[in-house]
């Protein structure tokens, strides 16, 4: 069951979903998390449909505890989370991506060392974990890209690219987002890091999508790693 947050405080917890063309797997997404024995009361879910031109606003609207928020055109996933985080109020942020590829049953598992003060920041890595069908090239790819992001950042990183990301609140109010695409994954990672927050990797499962298309390319990788790359170059700021 998914309690909405009482009158008299914000939900413990937002999760943010972020949806393109997700139709075909955003429905299962909001039932599995709508049976997950949550620990807390306080839960909101958040899904910002990125310009959906499939089902995927129809899906989300059968689950009234699942807050709507729609982009008139798509902009990229770095825009939805974005948006997502604007329109959030937990104390506790959780990226879930809609496509099914990460379990929704992780999300307590992701958010527990945050709410009890163990950490800032949870990663769900899939090479921590078990993982299943992922293709050679988006193998490869987070691989250098998640060398890169220790090197750089000195930081023992297996997975930047991972969909399942939990913040802190004042995390992702520490500094603003730029990144429209995909390489907000990198983006959250560097700053978070630079930012000298206290981060953990725990072990998830995870499986190629069954249903619906990969909207990842080649590009996105390319421009992660020079995002990554630039955001190590920048002064650091304050907002």
């Amino acid at each position: 069951m998914i309690y909405l947050p009482d009158k008299q405080g914000r939900p413990d917890v937002s999760i943010i979903i972020p949806a393109f063309n997700e139709g075909r797997n955003i429905g299962e997404v909001l039932r599995r998390i709508a049976m997950i024995d949550w620990p807390l009361n306080r839960i909101e879910t958040i899904v910002v449909d990125d310009g959906s031109t499939d089902d995927t606003v129809k899906e989300a609207a059968g689950f009234p505890f699942a807050k709507l928020v729609r982009h008139e055109r798509n902009q990229g996933k770095g825009a939805a989370i974005q948006t997502g985080v604007k329109a959030s109020t937990g104390k506790v942020i959780v990226i879930q991506d809609a496509d099914l590829e990460y379990p929704p049953e992780h999300i307590p598992q992701l958010m527990k060392p945050i709410l009890t003060g163990e950490v800032d920041i949870v990663f769900g890595s899939r090479f921590k974990g078990n993982h299943q069908g992922m293709t050679i090239s988006h193998l490869v790819g987070n691989r250098i890209l998640s060398l890169a992001a220790s090197f750089l950042y000195g930081a023992s990183i297996t997975d930047v690219m991972t969909g399942h990301k939990a913040f802190r609140r004042e995390v992702l109010n520490s500094f603003k987002l730029e990144s429209r695409g995909f390489a907000v994954e990198v983006e959250m990672t560097s700053k978070s890091l630079r930012y000298s927050w206290k981060f953990k990797e725990i072990p998830i499962n995870y499986a190629y999508r069954s249903l619906g298309v990969s909207k990842i390319v080649y590009l996105d990788g390319v421009r992660s790693l020079f995002r990554l790359i630039a955001e190590k170059c920048r002064p650091r700021l304050s907002y």
